[in-house]
């Protein structure tokens, strides 16, 4: 089967990193992919060193015609059964091409949050990377038939060797990751952190909240509990060091950090955000708690620290868990089987 997947964003996000792992995971499942990116040297190495060799076209705006007419020129050549396009900007070009007369591919939209679907009317079928946002897409008024539920998989964390964390010895070692962005809720995991005496936090990450952050743990006086680690290329090494990963976000659509602790066997309590709660099964793969509730979310913690034997009977679930839906063979297995049903012809191979 031939498979085209664009990718307008240049960002360093979940859906870009999933879209990293699943273009090289086709192709090793026996597709035919072409990688359609927006230019970016970290991408482009990263997709290279998977043996892919990525297109790469602007993706500026609307008024960029350059990559309108070189993303049809592309798909032209390599004669697709289904395109992918991922998010708003991809969406739009892949909509202009989709238009021309005698196009004879399908076109799916991925959407990995709540977006606003004006961008994705030339698309034959829209897929979410969770049960609630084709809830929402149905919603929106798109048929039943027509939008699907397709699921991310992680990365397996398993077995890294741990790195050295920043915490003083024998201080319970908790561990965020993300970007440093308000919609994260690292600034709720601050003030649980004043609530639990010697327990350090780190947290991987970068964004525009790093200032306000540093200044709120002085404020708090926690600063010398807190690492602000930036940017990690390690974050299996990162969960292997740590007793608890938490996930404070305010509003988080799917959550592959969740999904990457859990494959890294480690407790998780998070913030019941939209992702987490249908991840999640409260009390059982981890813990859920209010939103935007430090205190809360504080108890949740040092009841975990606690009782090190329902932390581990959490992480042992959570990898169960992941093992089962989230890991790599199930989830290639059902989108190779999604993009078969919805090819214009019956693909076998």
């Amino acid at each position: 089967m031939r498979i085209a997947q664009v990718m307008g964003s240049a960002a360093l996000g979940g859906a870009e990193a999933f879209y990293e792992r699943l273009v090289p995971a086709l192709a090793a499942a026996g597709d035919t992919v072409l990688a359609v990116t927006r230019r970016d040297a970290g991408r482009t190495a990263r997709l290279r060193a998977a043996g892919i060799e990525p297109v790469e076209l602007p993706f500026r705006n609307q008024l960029d015609f350059v990559t309108g007419r070189r993303l049809a020129v592309a798909l032209d050549a390599f004669r697709p059964d289904v395109v992918m396009s991922w998010m708003n900007r991809a969406s739009g070009y892949a909509g202009g091409a989709r238009r021309r007369p005698g196009v004879g591919w399908t076109l799916v939209g991925r959407l990995g949050g709540y977006y606003d679907l004006k961008h994705y009317r030339a698309c034959d079928h829209l897929a979410g990377n969770t049960h609630g946002l084709r809830d929402w897409m149905i919603g929106q008024g798109w048929p039943a038939e027509r939008t699907h539920h397709l699921p991310n998989f992680a990365a397996d964390l398993a077995g890294a060797a741990p790195a050295a964390l920043p915490a003083p010895p024998g201080a319970p070692r908790l561990l965020a990751l993300g970007r440093l962005h308000a919609n994260k809720g690292f600034d709720v995991l601050l003030r649980a952190l004043a609530l639990l005496p010697g327990a350090h936090l780190s947290i991987g990450g970068e964004g525009p909240e790093r200032e306000a952050l540093q200044r709120l743990a002085g404020e708090l006086g926690v600063a010398e509990r807190v690492s602000f680690l930036g940017w990690r290329a390690d974050a299996g090494a990162l969960l292997a060091a740590c007793d608890l990963f938490v996930c404070p976000s305010r509003h988080e659509p799917l959550g592959n950090v969740v999904l990457e602790a859990w494959s890294a066997a480690r407790p998780v309590i998070a913030a019941a955000a939209q992702g987490p709660v249908e991840l999640i099964v409260d009390g059982v793969t981890g813990l859920l708690v209010p939103r935007e509730a430090p205190a809360p979310l504080a108890a949740a913690i040092a009841g975990l620290l606690a009782d090190r034997g329902r932390a581990a009977a959490l992480a042992a679930a959570g990898r169960a868990e992941f093992e089962r839906a989230h890991a790599e063979r199930p989830v290639i297995a059902r989108w190779r089987e999604f993009l078969r049903a919805v090819a214009p012809m019956p693909v076998t191979a």
